[in-house]
């Protein structure tokens, strides 16, 4: 297998799932993570990002979870509406098959360290990195302005590991509210976790390749982010 590429899965609904994989260049046992996309696809953005985190030591393994729509879908940053029928196509069921399927692949790799599995997901992956925490005995989840969680609050009594929260003081899509119920029921649940809020980032603050774009706090986040991984998985 090459450093970075797109496998074939089998999920167990019996859809056939893309998944991008990269891998650190040096031999050796590594902690795994599931890297989860942003509504706009597996594209070079999200790809970037699992090149960045093999070259700090990760096993990265990123599933299309547009899959049952449109295979290896990329999407426009300016054009949501053309995204919206994916994203509006996924459900709970679908997307904890989809992780099940990802964190089995780590699972099964010789060069993987059982045991040793987190996830991060940005958007619509923040979301989805809440609910792998649920559903997948992980030891560190992070989510980049997660809209959406709170549909999934009655999952936090099973988050199985500590979650780390990136939030933008400007982001026009998820209210602060939003940000202080989903803490106050993670808090409520007992369940150990970060709470970052930047006051001066918008929406989808990480990707270079949005409007929104903050260095700053991209960089500021990212240092943090990859302090966790390395205190949980390594």
């Amino acid at each position: 297998m090459t450093n970075h590429t797109f496998i074939p899965l089998q999920v167990s609904d019996g859809s056939e799932m893309d998944a991008y994989i990269a891998l650190p260049e040096e031999p050796g046992t590594f902690p795994g993570i599931i890297l989860l996309q942003e509504a706009f696809g597996v594209n070079s953005h999200i790809r970037d990002v699992a090149g960045r985190l093999a070259r700090e030591g990760y096993v990265v393994i990123a599933p299309d979870l547009f899959h049952r729509t449109a295979r290896r879908f990329e999407g426009d940053y300016n054009n949501f509406a053309g995204v919206a029928p994916h994203y509006q196509a996924l459900t709970k069921e679908s997307l904890a098959a989809d992780l099940k399927t990802s964190f089995n692949w780590l699972q099964a790799q010789q060069n993987v360290v059982s045991g040793k599995i987190g996830s991060i997901g940005f958007c619509l992956g923040g979301r989805v990195s809440f609910l792998a925490n649920a559903v997948l005995p992980l030891s560190a989840a992070v989510s980049y302005y997660g809209g959406g969680i709170p549909s999934l609050l009655d999952e936090a009594a099973n988050m199985h590991a500590p979650h780390l929260f990136f939030w933008g003081g400007k982001d026009t899509h998820i209210p602060q509210e939003q940000v202080n119920t989903i803490a106050a029921a993670v808090a409520a649940a007992g369940k150990d976790y970060i709470n970052v809020v930047i006051s001066y980032a918008e929406h989808g603050f990480h990707c270079d390749q949005r409007g929104s774009y903050n260095p700053d706090a991209a960089k500021e986040a990212w240092a943090m982010t990859m302090t966790f991984f390395e205190n949980k998985l390594k």
